[in-house]
């Protein structure tokens, strides 16, 4: 009876972890679905749009404690324009022209001017 017990015990806890994670949840907003898809401990960690099955639009990832990491946009399942990317060094601005990277500009924290690193 005590190892019944143990077993229901242990299976009910372990039920309940998995149902702390939370799953990727899709909402409609118009003509988009809005994705967004989160870390184990149920933090956001990507969000943003599909549009006829591709991505579109503004997506922002962010790190497990909910800074902005990274602001990307697409056209068409494609990269355009403006791409900015945070980490503990620099922000990089990288720009995207016909899905191929144009130029990349990188401020560093401890400078107040840009430098293209093309």
């Amino acid at each position: 009876m005590k190892k019944f017990i143990a077993i229901v015990i242990f299976t009910l806890i372990t039920m309940a972890g998995y149902a702390q994670e939370k799953q990727t949840t899709f909402e409609a907003e118009g003509d988009l679905v809005k994705a967004t898809y989160y870390y184990e401990d149920g933090s956001v960690k990507t969000q943003g749009f599909f549009k006829d099955k591709k991505l579109s639009g503004e997506w922002t990832s962010y790190d497990k404690s909910g800074n902005k990491v990274q602001l990307a946009y697409y056209d068409n399942g494609k990269k355009v324009g403006k791409w900015f990317v945070w980490t503990n060094e620099s922000l990089k601005e990288i720009n995207y022209e016909n899905n191929s990277i144009a130029s990349v500009y990188v401020w560093k924290s401890d400078s107040k001017v840009a430098f293209n690193n093309k």
